[in-house]
């Protein structure tokens, strides 16, 4: 996929999350083999993904585009991802988690 087509995916599935209950969320996502950034914010029980770093964000991920897409179409579990290093967390790794609950809905 190309980075266009993953940023869309995530719009679209940005849309039918269920937010209700949190608080603050701003993950960067750094696709390793594309060389492209864009980040995800929960704010005001509203979620915005946008093609930009973000430089207060809770936390940034690091995973090529394609474990990626298989993470977000539920393939590849986050915690598995993040322990045989194929997703890499810097910064809060408990935002990161609440993160990936909610892209699992």
């Amino acid at each position: 996929m190309t980075f266009e087509e993953i940023l869309n995916k995530v719009k679209a599935m940005a849309k039918k999350i269920d937010v209700s209950g949190v608080d603050f969320i701003a993950v960067q996502v750094n696709l390793k083999d594309l060389d492209k950034t864009f980040y995800v914010e929960v704010k005001d029980g509203k979620v915005n993904v946008e093609p930009y770093e973000y430089n207060d964000r809770s936390c940034a991920l690091t995973i090529s585009s394609a474990d990626f897409n298989k993470l977000i179409d539920g393939k590849l579990d986050p915690v598995a991802a993040f322990t045989i290093g194929k997703l890499k967390v810097d910064g809060d790794i408990g935002k990161a988690l609440e993160f990936s609950k909610l892209i699992k809905n």
